[in-house]
């Protein structure tokens, strides 16, 4: 503001304006900023890194598959320098374990194909061509795209890795097609897994922004008990859920407060996660003793989701009541705070989403907080690669990701093994 534009505020005014500059800055703690524009504390402050006092060790177990076994004997006595027959009898002291990857080449085979005239009607015969398409198997399909989408290789360095460890010399141009020709083979997995979701009750859903093409775009998440859906779009409107879902209204859908999200299923269940943060930063910025009754109240609510599914009817039906009655009493308490005002005032108008888990017990959670690790590695990969050249690559990418994570929804799931067996089959 101005000089002049200062000079005609009251004194009220000048006073919540200092305490407006006095506010401390929000934190990923506080709010939904991610943790990497956090400030570092000064070394002198930092926590200590290592174990902590009183620390249990612990020592890496030896392997179950062993490739060879050696027997080492000794064959002097360290007492008396005599030496040790071979054929003395022997017990076992101790296992040194010795792991050593070994080098990797590609396997390449030439196929032949002869021509023999024939002795009958003197006509040129030639073998039909053993091979078609990529000259690249399955596995390298595989190996690429798995260095590519979960460990979030540019194509510069995908081509340097390929180079190095495996001694194969790829164009990107190449890279590119043989990317493309493995991300089809998920679109089967992703229409399964989609048709999974357009049965489910419980639908959880959540997005995130991404570059593609050089334009904003966004990377979405739909999640159930039986699938996990990724699906990039250009857009972060609720079209992309009336597209997905296809007309289906689950029973309750759990989400943030963002608009979009709003009204796709029978009831709404609030990501109490998102309103810690806020409570966080209220009680942060100002002495006022609400946010801190908030902060109680939400304790009480995600200690009564994680009990939830162990507890009888009516005990859960008599907890969420005494929540119910804290909250109104919070709600009605009168506060000279701003931010206290703005908070009570978001939590009136998701009044009826806080609690809704209590009536799916074990079933519907009181965060999202599934959603935003399924979405981690996308962020991950926006920061390294800075997005995606195309649309297809995009959602190429988001097939993939489909099909592993709906996978790993079963336990002792290989990433990389369901990429091989999805590109294989």
């Amino acid at each position: 503001m101005r000089r002049d534009e200062l000079e005609h505020l009251s004194k009220a005014e000048l006073i919540e304006l200092v305490l407006r500059l006095q506010r401390p800055e929000k934190t990923s703690r506080t709010s939904s900023k991610p943790p990497s524009t956090d400030r570092k504390e000064r070394r002198e402050h930092a926590k200590p890194g290592g174990a902590k006092p009183g620390h249990a060790g612990h020592s890496r177990s030896l392997s179950d598959d062993v490739s060879e076994r050696v027997a080492h004997r000794p064959e002097v006595c360290p007492c008396c320098r005599m030496a040790l027959a071979p054929d003395l009898p022997a017990e076992e002291a101790g296992v040194w374990e010795c792991i050593e990857l070994p080098a990797v080449r590609p396997q390449v085979v030439h196929h032949h194909r002869l021509a023999v005239r024939c002795p009958g009607c003197g006509a040129r015969a030639v073998a039909p061509v053993p091979v078609s398409g990529t000259p690249f198997g399955p596995r390298l399909h595989a190996v690429a795209t798995y260095l590519k989408t979960f460990q979030a290789l540019s194509y510069e360095r995908l081509q340097a890795a390929l180079a190095d460890l495996f001694g194969l010399r790829l164009s990107q141009g190449g890279l590119m097609n043989l990317l493309r020709r493995a991300q089809g083979r998920f679109q089967a997995g992703r229409e399964a897994a989609v048709a999974a979701l357009r049965r489910a009750e419980v639908v959880a859903s959540d997005e995130t922004g991404v570059r593609i093409e050089g334009c904003s775009g966004y990377h979405w998440v739909f999640r159930c008990k039986d699938a996990v859906v990724h699906q990039a779009a250009p857009t972060r409107a609720a079209s992309v859920v009336h597209a997905m879902m296809d007309g289906h209204r689950p029973a309750v859908w759990l989400s943030d407060r963002y608009s979009a999200q709003q009204g796709h299923g029978l009831a709404q269940q609030t990501c109490l996660a998102h309103l810690a943060r806020d409570v966080a930063y209220a009680l942060e910025a100002s002495d006022d003793p609400v946010p801190f009754r908030l902060k109680l109240w939400l304790s009480s609510a995600f200690d009564l989701a994680d009990a939830a599914a162990g507890l009888a009817a009516s005990t859960l039906a008599a907890k969420r009541r005494a929540l119910e009655r804290r909250l109104d009493a919070i709600l009605a308490a009168p506060s000279g705070c701003e931010l206290t005002r703005a908070l009570q005032a978001k939590l009136r108008r998701a009044r009826d989403q806080l609690l809704t888990f209590a009536d799916w017990p074990g079933q519907v959670g009181a965060t999202n907080n599934a959603c935003e690790r399924d979405l981690r590695p996308a962020v991950i990969q926006r920061k390294v690669t800075n997005g995606y050249r195309a649309m297809w690559a995009a959602q190429g990418e988001a097939n993939v990701r489909t099909v592993v994570d709906t996978a790993r929804l079963a336990p002792n799931t290989s990433v990389f093994g369901t990429i091989l067996t999805t590109v294989t089959a």
